[in-house]
């Protein structure tokens, strides 16, 4: 029963709280009122399992779930090629197999971002429900914004504080 759509928890089965800034949530609510949420049953688990209704806030043209290939090979793989980030397949190829062309590039675009606006690596393992901030400090210290650079802009400030200080002193 290879190829069923089934309900499961995220990756590894562990459920995780992500902050949710407002700008966020509002662009969310917007696609909500656009686009209303659809009640898709599939089942649980297994393609045998008990069947499930939830609301999805993302499906097809349609109204069903969507297929995370179809949706890389249809829409944000062509998007990317349209962006000049990857290359278009020739004429009858398909695009690429590689997985940081998927959306498991976003994954790591959110950890990216994070890190670069200096997010502690304790929490982002939480929100990538990693068991380890080791692994985190491992597969993401690449990212990591230099240290040479969060220490000239700290100094700056410093300097520029002591700076503002001594003006209003005088």
């Amino acid at each position: 029963m290879r190829g069923t759509l089934v309900y499961a928890p995220p990756k590894r089965g562990k459920l995780r709280d992500v902050p949710l800034d407002p700008e966020v949530s509002a662009a969310l609510q917007e696609h909500m009122d656009r686009f209303p949420p659809v009640e898709v049953t599939l089942p649980w688990l297994t393609p045998t399992g008990p069947k499930v209704t939830h609301r999805l806030v993302f499906t097809s043209s349609i109204g069903a779930a969507i297929w995370s290939q179809g949706f890389n090979d249809q829409a944000w793989k062509p998007a990317l090629a349209s962006a000049g980030i990857i290359p278009a397949p020739e004429k009858g190829e398909r695009y690429a197999a590689a997985r940081e062309h998927g959306m498991h590039a976003l994954r790591h675009f959110y950890a990216s971002v994070l890190l670069d606006a200096g997010e502690n690596i304790k929490a982002l393992s939480l929100y990538l429900s990693h068991s380890d901030p080791g692994f985190t400090l491992r597969v993401y210290t690449h990212l990591m914004p230099s240290s040479e650079t969060r220490t000239r802009k700290a100094i700056r400030s410093m300097y520029e504080a002591a700076s503002r200080a001594r003006s209003r002193a005088a």
